[in-house]
């Protein structure tokens, strides 16, 4: 949610800030803004809606020049999406501007103090109050702006990521983070700050990320310095390389980064298990795991925390961890399980999942089973994120930059490490004979290319779009291994289309579901052989009875659903337990065609962020 740019030092800052601000528009915003100082004063410049329409603005100044300089796409919390509650905003003596993600929880009260002394307020927004917070700061106790921040952030309840600079001292920036995250790129001379390091890659691959609760000083052609908070103690900034590249972030041809994305999912398969699954040696080498068995092997149970789809993954792995390592598995809701009181104890193992590593509530909830003295072990897909400085070990999904909002091959990489940690697991514990597990290896380094079969219905799930493009509802169904799968179709769905659609176990059906269906009625059935298969193929006849229309995601050379659906999708044979990772792709392809056909912003859906970074 929100994204913010900047940078001081010797190149123009515009066309930076700008074009970083494209290269974040993936993580959801209603309004965008920049502010540069042009070497005598502040140009600001904001308006709700696309980074674009920013652009088109900005072009009507008369300047835009400026080595040092602001940027911000806004998801609004406090205050409506307008002009005057985007970011940044002014201090009321014009001096200070300031860009803020999160939420300040206690900004009514701050408010309504900065009002008696003076203080006048032009938005609805908890950022105005907390940048004439910080001048108030500087004015009565006659500090500097760095200290200021500090002392400001010390009366504030809530998360932030902010950056802020005083025209009156235009040769540093200040940034700080709790809650929220901030990169800063370190360059030659110069500084680029940015929610993640994808507005900066193309200039630097130095980059530090800043700890909860921690600011840093950036001053043009000086060494940052990087303070503590709470007491003002010094921090030693650990500069790490980054791995991606600006290849990664670009569409590569394609016309959504979601389509790129899906058709990405072969290789991101094979990086992830990539150097952890030596099936010629029948080893699965995780060093998150392997130091760290004890801690598995001796668990009462896994709880697996996550959101959306990653809590979709979480649902596939109690399958996977209960069926092969036996195991005893809850899957939370990590926005529920914070605030519930849970039952926790040391002998828990809990696994985070999180696409971003950003995720608020799935943080939240870490910290909670790390107070209970639980053993924390994240997924996640970026290097540096604060899930993975969170938890005490953890495994990386190797999925790339995921641009298009709706996860897709963080869905399919996230089952994948969790299938080889089960895997692992289970042979551990002697829960799985040495034949199967081998079996196992062999068929899940199958997986990229019968991925890429998968992939080849993509002209025929077009076709199919095409046909039910206008409806208003979908149901899908799906049961074992396939049911978080239905759930995840339908969420695809849902989110970029904006059709209504559920999800449902097959069999739950009739317990409410089936009175929707008549022959307007779309039903997605994933009906693989492995598995319950006759049990699906029995509601497809219940279904078919009602006049439903069935779109079945069946086994290549499947003839009995053949028969008996409106359209069937193939998929290749795997293992029942592999299986999420092909029922998947006609659906995530289904969703992306009926959106591009709906002329839907597929990439940025409305009212969604990439990455939730605040309640």
């Amino acid at each position: 949610m929100c994204g913010i740019v900047g940078y001081i030092g010797h190149r123009e800052a515009y066309p930076i800030i700008l074009k970083g601000l494209k290269r974040l528009e993936y993580r959801g915003y209603d309004s965008a803004g920049i502010a540069l100082y042009d070497g005598k004063d502040i140009k600001l410049s904001k308006t709700k809606g696309k980074v674009a329409d920013l652009e088109q603005q900005l072009e009507q100044q008369i300047t835009t020049n400026g080595n040092l300089g602001i940027g911000h796409t806004r998801w609004a919390t406090h205050g409506v999406p307008n002009d005057i509650n985007s970011h940044p905003h002014y201090s009321n003596s014009g001096n200070l501007v300031i860009i803020h993600n999160g939420i300040i929880e206690n900004y009514d009260s701050l408010k309504k103090e900065l009002i008696k002394r003076g203080y006048t307020f032009k938005s609805d927004t908890d950022t105005e109050v907390l940048i004439n917070l910080i001048e108030d700061v500087m004015i009565k106790e006659g500090l500097k702006l760095g200290k200021a921040v500090q002392v400001a952030l010390n009366q504030v309840i809530g998360a932030y990521a902010i950056a802020v600079f005083d025209k009156n001292k235009p040769n540093e920036i200040v940034v700080a983070r709790l809650g929220s995250p901030i990169a800063i790129g370190v360059g030659d001379g110069e500084f680029f700050i940015a929610s993640d390091a994808s507005p900066f890659i193309e200039y630097t691959k130095n980059a530090i990320y800043l700890e909860d609760e921690e600011m840093a000083i950036i001053r043009k052609n000086k060494d940052l310095k990087i303070r503590k908070i709470k007491d003002d103690s010094l921090v030693d900034p650990y500069i790490q390389e980054l791995q991606i590249n600006l290849e990664q972030i670009e569409k590569g041809g394609y016309d959504h980064f979601m389509l790129k994305e899906i058709f990405e999912q072969p290789n991101a398969i094979l990086d992830t298990f990539r150097g952890r699954l030596l099936t010629d040696k029948a080893i699965i080498k995780m060093v998150g795991v392997e130091d760290n068995m004890k801690k598995f092997l001796n668990a009462n149970r896994i709880i697996v925390v996550a959101c959306g789809t990653s809590w979709h993954a979480g649902l596939v792995s109690e399958y996977i961890f209960e069926d092969l390592a036996r195991i005893p598995v809850e899957v939370e809701y990590a926005s529920e399980f914070r605030y519930r009181n849970p039952v926790i104890n040391e002998n828990d193992v809990v696994i985070a999942i999180s696409q971003s590593g950003e995720t608020a509530d799935t943080l939240a909830a870490i910290k909670l089973a790390k107070s209970k003295g639980a053993f924390v072990f994240g997924v996640c897909n970026v290097v540096g994120s604060s899930i993975a400085r969170e938890t005490h070990a953890g495994a990386y999904t190797h999925a790339g930059p995921e641009i298009g909002v709706a996860s897709t091959k963080a869905f399919t990489t996230q089952i994948t490490v969790l299938t080889l940690i089960a895997l692992r697991l289970a042979r551990a514990k002697g829960t799985i004979s040495s034949s199967d597990f081998r079996h196992h290896l062999i068929e899940l380094e199958l997986i990229p290319e019968k991925v890429k079969k998968a992939l080849e219905s993509d002209n025929y799930v077009k076709t199919i779009a095409a046909i039910y493009k206008d409806v208003k509802n979908f149901l899908y169904l799906g049961r074992g291994y396939n049911f978080p799968v239905a759930l995840e179709g339908a969420l695809k769905l849902k989110e970029i289309s904006y059709i209504h659609a559920e999800g449902y176990p097959a069999a739950e059906m009739k317990h409410g579901p089936i009175a929707l269906i008549d022959e307007n009625m779309p039903i997605v059935v994933i009906a693989t052989k492995k598995g319950h298969y006759e049990k699906v193929v029995s509601n497809i006849q219940e279904i078919k009875s009602r006049k439903g229309k069935i779109i079945g995601i069946v086994t290549e050379g499947d003839k009995h659903v053949k028969e008996l659906a409106d359209h069937v999708i193939e998929v290749p044979e795997t293992l029942e337990c592999l299986s999420p990772l092909l029922t998947t792709i006609p659906l995530q392809l289904l969703s992306y065609h009926i959106a591009v056909m709906l002329d839907k912003n597929v990439d940025q859906p409305r009212n969604l962020a990439k990455s939730v970074t605040v309640e």
